[in-house]
Parts: structure tokens; sequence; C-alpha cells
């Protein structure tokens, strides 16, 4: 089967996966982390409906950049991603129980981030 389109036509856009992990990304990037949070929150609120769920979650993120590395504290641009996907994803960021945070050269710079429920539930669009 194919993967469902992107939602969004802007910065930043989102799809679900037939296996309920809600995937965003958001093009471009800034060395101030507390961006990401209202422009992904206004995102979900206006263009990407979905219903948080409860249980565990893993959230895999990833951002990807040309030539240097940018000066930003992963664990910056983690809380701002996780605090903008309460409310989407699941109800609050305690519910995560596996984080990854990686920073990767890439073909352009961008934001990917992945959640997925840890039990058998899916995530409702």
């Amino acid at each position: 089967m194919s993967e469902p389109d992107w939602v969004g036509k802007g910065k930043v856009r989102a799809r679900l996966l037939e296996d309920g992990t809600l995937e965003a990304k958001c093009n471009g990037l800034t060395t101030q982390a507390k961006y990401y949070k209202p422009l992904f929150k206004e995102f979900f609120r206006k263009d990407f409906h979905v219903r948080p769920s409860y249980g565990d979650f893993e959230v895999h993120i990833t951002m990807e950049y040309t030539g240097d590395p940018p000066h930003m504290d992963l664990d910056n641009l983690a809380k701002a991603l996780l605090d903008s996907l309460c409310g989407a994803s699941f109800f609050d960021d305690s519910q995560v129980a596996r984080l990854v945070v990686e920073r990767i050269e890439g073909e352009r710079e961008r934001i990917i981030m992945r959640s997925k429920a840890l039990t058998s539930g899916y995530l409702q669009h």
C-alpha cells in the first residue's frame, strides 16, 4: 500500500500512517527551539485534526541539517516539540516512554518527528 499524502501546504506538514504513527515535518531550521512549539501547535489546531490518546508513546525527532551542524541544544528542541504534540498525539508529554532525538546531515534543513502509541491503540484522524 502507498503512504498517505502529506497535509499542509506551508512550512509544516503532517500525515497519519497506517500503523498509527503521526509523522510531522517542518522545513527550515532556526536555533531558537521555542519557535517550533507555537508553529506546530497552530498547525495541529487549524490544519491537521487528530485526537490524542492515552497510554505510552514513543517519539523520534530528527533534525536534518546541511553544512555545519547548527548550535542548538537537542534537549530544548525535544521539549518544545513534545509540548507541541500535547493535545494532538497524546494528552501529556509524561506519556512518552521512549524518546530518540538526533541531529543528522541531510539533503535539506528540516525537523521530522514521529509519534506512535506503544500499545495496540491507534491515533484517530
